[in-house]
């Protein structure tokens, strides 16, 4: 039998299913002490009781029945009564059309319901309160009403348990969940650095509460170390490599350049191809290296790319621009968004006539969107050309232009390093590429 329709209903949250071990027990619990133990013992008590004064009842209703007038019936009646702590009154009325309890009296249903069983004769049952109870009776002088203490036929106080039983339950569930929330505090200080690492912030963070969370705590710090480290030795090595070429690159143009004749031309060309390909490495090298997260305006970022596009010449139209009620502040690094952004409006442009610049801003996420009017990526090959060095050559026309491979691999380095992704699809309005890069917020 599959339970998995119950998963909808959980909690999502660690408090919340917390709470929920916590009180589903006591509650369980609860409610079968009310069950067995209520039910069980205070009904048989009551009815034991009820059924002692039924004999009771019984004896005072047949001198009254056997006396010949009214008024012998009534002092026959309190000349036993009066021992037995009985208020009789012969005749009696006006009589109840019907027997009157309070809702939540659930031992006053036992009560009448086992004078009705022992004694035939008996009319309306009244239970005003927890101290007094009367009984109608109909007798050959009249009706009949008997008085006596509630205690006589039922428990007392069978709801005091009830209401222990909610007090203290509330009680020991708050102290428990209090010692409970310190053990689940040192997870979300865990969840949130390792989140807001998914983002590219590193926060302080140290390693607390029981033993097994301090070793994924741990074990949280030694990898974020050993990742940082790598990207640190990425970096400084394509850094290096890099920096050190450019200077023989420099001295080949400039001999190069006091060379006459025509074939002197390609080797030029081929230079500057590797001062090109020595550029896309730099870019690739500094894709999580770019300063510290800041509060920046998307929109704001968004026009000041597309102004500075089009001051150069570029064909770049802005596209919607959807911001939430919200703040409009996202934590970015925005020399590296302004450098994935501008990489995909050169790629838009380079294969294409026309780009356009989306962005979208809603309380989860941030998307920012170039189209083109170019051939497009085949969907079976969207993976491949994000990785590094992939040039798809059938796809992206490369006739029209020299490209080392980095360009996408730059901008999913930069959205990967703020906790996003870049995704590539098809263009509905433009027929050619669909470049969007979501962030989280």
């Amino acid at each position: 039998m599959s339970f998995g329709w119950l998963k909808r209903y959980m909690p999502r949250s660690l408090y919340g299913r917390a709470a929920l071990i916590l009180i589903l027990p006591v509650i369980t619990l609860q409610l079968a002490i009310s069950v067995v133990f209520i039910q069980r013992h205070f009904e048989g008590v009551t009815e034991q009781m009820t059924r002692t004064m039924v004999l009771n009842l019984q004896l005072v209703l047949d001198i009254v029945n056997d006396a010949d007038t009214a008024e012998a019936a009534q002092t026959a009646a309190n000349a036993i009564a009066v021992p037995m702590q009985l208020d009789t009154t012969v005749p009696a009325g006006p009589v109840p059309e019907a027997g009157t309890r309070r809702w939540y009296d659930f031992s006053g249903i036992v009560v009448e319901r086992t004078l009705r069983d022992q004694v035939p004769d008996v009319g309306p049952v009244v239970l005003p309160s927890d101290r007094r109870a009367v009984v109608w009776f109909d007798t050959r002088h009249g009706p009949m009403s008997v008085e006596f203490r509630r205690s006589r036929v039922s428990a007392s106080n069978p709801h005091q348990l009830l209401v222990w039983m909610v007090v203290l339950g509330v009680f020991m569930t708050l102290i428990a969940y209090s010692f409970l929330r310190n053990q689940l505090r040192p997870i979300k200080r865990l969840a949130a650095a390792a989140a807001e690492y998914g983002r590219g912030r590193l926060v302080p963070y140290n390693p607390s509460g029981a033993n097994e969370v301090r070793s994924a705590g741990h074990a949280f710090l030694d990898m974020r170390n050993r990742i940082e480290r790598q990207t640190q030795t990425r970096t400084m090595m394509l850094s290096g490599v890099s920096h050190d070429l450019r200077t023989p690159l420099t001295r080949l143009r400039l001999g190069l350049g006091m060379i006459d004749g025509e074939d002197v031309s390609p080797l030029i060309r081929d230079v500057d191809d590797m001062q090109h390909l020595l550029d896309g490495f730099l870019d690739f090298a500094r894709g999580d290296a770019e300063g510290d997260p800041e509060p920046v305006d998307p929109v704001e970022l968004a026009q000041t790319i597309l102004a500075d596009a089009k001051r150069i010449g570029q064909a770049v139209e802005m596209g919607e621009l959807v911001a939430d009620d919200g703040s409009p502040l996202v934590q970015l690094r925005p020399m590296a968004i302004r450098r994935a952004i501008e990489n995909l409006i050169g790629n838009a442009l380079r294969y294409g006539a026309e780009a356009r610049l989306s962005v979208t801003l809603s309380p989860k996420a941030l998307v920012f969107c170039v189209e083109d009017d170019g051939p497009g990526i085949p969907a079976d090959q969207r993976d491949e050309a994000l990785r590094p060095f992939s040039r798809l050559d059938p796809a992206r026309n490369q006739d029209l232009g020299s490209g080392v491979g980095l360009g996408l691999a730059i901008v999913s380095d930069i959205a990967r390093v703020h906790g996003g992704s870049l995704r590539l699809g098809g263009s509905d309005d433009l027929g050619g590429l669909k470049a969007e890069i979501v962030l989280a917020r």
